[in-house]
Formats: structure tokens, C-alpha cells, sequence
């Protein structure tokens, strides 16, 4: 993204809001009314931004019922307008399925398909904050800032059915810290709090931007790898072994040693649903503590 094309389009936004006080709500952005992720925020940063199914649009919905170039925001004079590519299901703004581009207004309602409603606004800072705020303690723990187990069962549902339909490898990691029970029990749960964050923040630096980090329950955590196969797992959830064996976690002057197990598993065509999927990686994680811990099982 070009500097000139962010500065062009705040430019724009502050044209249309200026009757409002200077530097009030002049920042362009869509928010998730209805569908995954209620209550994200993706901000309107350049002249053109695509919203749609694939991973190459600016602004990426998982949605089966959006296209991969549903539709097109963009800066026109003095205006922001949004038109439709040509989507399968079409694209409808306040109800009204649009055929030519549309100019668009505060509180717009956009649909996309059943499942995907955006609201378009203006914020300023303070707005921007607060609807981050929202988002991360709905979508988050509150601990180890990882996405929350109710999070990850949804995206997982949707991704298994997106991979599924989009014939699309999907791998499911599984992993937990190794005699955390120990680290609770020895160094008290305020330790054992401080060693899951850390964790869990070294975790989160270290996957890729598309890959969902969540915490499934107490030291567990899962990760959602879209399109890469088992095999090219293993070698990514050794580096994340090994780059947690090498952590220095300190508490009271002290380092607390950690090691994490992981269980590796993709989608196959045999499997039912989500939790098929959940089970196998979550099968493959106690084969890989049974085994010794401090180690990673890929589930044939």
C-alpha cells in the first residue's frame, strides 16, 4: 500500500465529514455486523480496496457465499462508492441489490451474502480504539490474548467446510505445555499465569499472519493452518518445540523451564465434520505426550 493512496483516501473522508469538527471521525472503515469475526474493524486505507473470498483481496471474508472479487470500495471526487465484480450472489447495500456503483453513506448497511452483513462508517481515534477494545475481550482470552475456545470451534467449523468445498488442505495443530500441573502446583498459579502468557506471546510472533492461534482450555492451545498439508506442518511446529524449549521465562529471579508437546492432524476426506478433525489432532497430541512429551506427532 502506497502512502499517497492512505493520504488520498483520509483526504477524501475528511471532505465528506466537513461539517462535522475538525478531525471528527474522518477515518473510513467497514465493520462485521453479521458473520465470522462480528465486530471487526477493517479500515479503508486506499483507493481501491477488493472485499472478498480470496486471500488476494484487501479485505478477506470467510464467507462460501462471497465471491473471491465480490466487490470493489473506492474513491471517487469526493466520494467513497463501492460496486459490485460481477459476485455470484450479488451485492446489496441497504437491502437494495446494487448493478451500478453506489455512493456510500454513515451507517450503510453492506451484504455480501446470508451470512455476511458490513456496516460502512467514519470514526476517529477514540472510536477506532474502543471498537478494538470490543473485539479483542468478545474474540479473546483475557490472559494469553489468543483467541478464545468459543472462537476457535466457529472458525474451525468454517474452515473445515471452506477447505472442504474448495477442495483446500487444512492442518490442525494441538498442543500443550508439558507438567504445567507441576509449575502450578511447585511455583504457584501466578507463576503458572506468567508462563502461559509467555507462551503464548511467543506463539502468536512466530505463526503465520493466516494461521488462528487459540486457547482451547487451561495449557492448551490449537492452531488453524489454511492450506498446507500435515507434512509441512511437522517441520513448523518443530521449530515452535524447540523455540519454546530455548525460552528464558523468568519469575522471582528465577528461569522456569517449559516444554510443549504437539499433535498434528489434517482434514481427510473421511471426516464427518469439525470435531473429527479436533479429535484426530487431539489424538495425535497424546501420542506425542504418551511417547515422552517435548516432541511432535503428525497423525497418519
Amino acid at each position: 500500500m502506497g502512502k499517497s493512496d492512505e493520504d488520498e483516501t483520509n483526504t477524501v473522508a475528511k471532505r465528506i465529514t466537513r461539517d462535522m469538527k475538525p478531525g471528527e471521525r474522518d477515518r473510513a472503515c467497514l465493520i462485521v455486523l453479521h458473520g465470522m469475526n462480528v465486530g471487526e474493524m477493517y479500515k479503508l486505507t486506499k483507493r481501491e480496496m477488493v472485499v472478498g473470498r480470496g486471500q488476494a483481496a484487501d479485505i478477506e471474508i470467510l464467507d462460501d457465499g462471497a465471491s473471491r472479487r465480490h466487490a470493489m470500495i473506492k474513491s471517487v471526487d469526493d466520494s467513497l462508492v463501492i460496486e459490485d465484480l460481477g459476485s455470484r450472489n450479488g451485492t446489496y447495500v441497504n437491502g437494495e441489490r446494487i448493478a451500478m456503483p453506489v455512493t456510500l453513506h454513515e451507517g450503510d448497511k453492506i451484504q455480501l451474502s446470508s451470512q455476511t452483513i458490513l456496516k460502512f462508517t467514519y470514526q476517529d481515534r477514540l472510536d477506532e480504539s474502543f471498537q478494538r477494545r470490543m473485539y479483542e475481550s468478545a474474540l479473546r482470552d483475557g490472559l494469553t490474548k489468543a483467541f478464545n475456545r468459543k472462537y476457535f470451534l466457529d472458525r474451525l467449523e468454517r474452515e473445515f467446510r471452506f477447505a472442504r468445498r474448495h477442495h483446500q488442505p487444512l492442518t490442525l495443530v494441538m498442543l500443550d505445555l508439558d507438567n504445567f500441573k507441576k509449575v502450578n502446583d511447585t511455583r504457584g498459579h501466578i507463576c503458572g499465569d506468567h508462563v502461559l502468557a509467555a507462551v503464548s506471546q511467543f506463539i502468536g510472533h512466530t505463526i503465520r499472519s493466516e494461521d488462528v492461534f487459540a486457547r482451547y482450555g487451561g495449557e492448551e492451545f490449537a492452531i488453524i493452518c489454511r492450506a498446507i498439508e500435515p507434512e509441512q506442518a511437522h517441520g513448523f511446529a518443530d521449530r515452535l518445540r524447540l523455540g519454546v524449549s530455548a525460552m528464558e521465562i523468568r519469575f522471582e529471579h528465577d528461569i522456569v523451564p517449559i516444554t510443549i508437546s504437539l499433535g498434528i492432524a489434517g482434514a481427510t476426506a473421511g471426516m464427518g465434520d469439525h470435531m473429527a478433525l479436533l479429535a484426530a489432532a487431539d489424538e495425535a497430541l497424546y501420542v506425542a505426550k504418551r511417547n515422552g512429551r517435548n516432541q511432535v506427532h503428525v497423525q497418519k
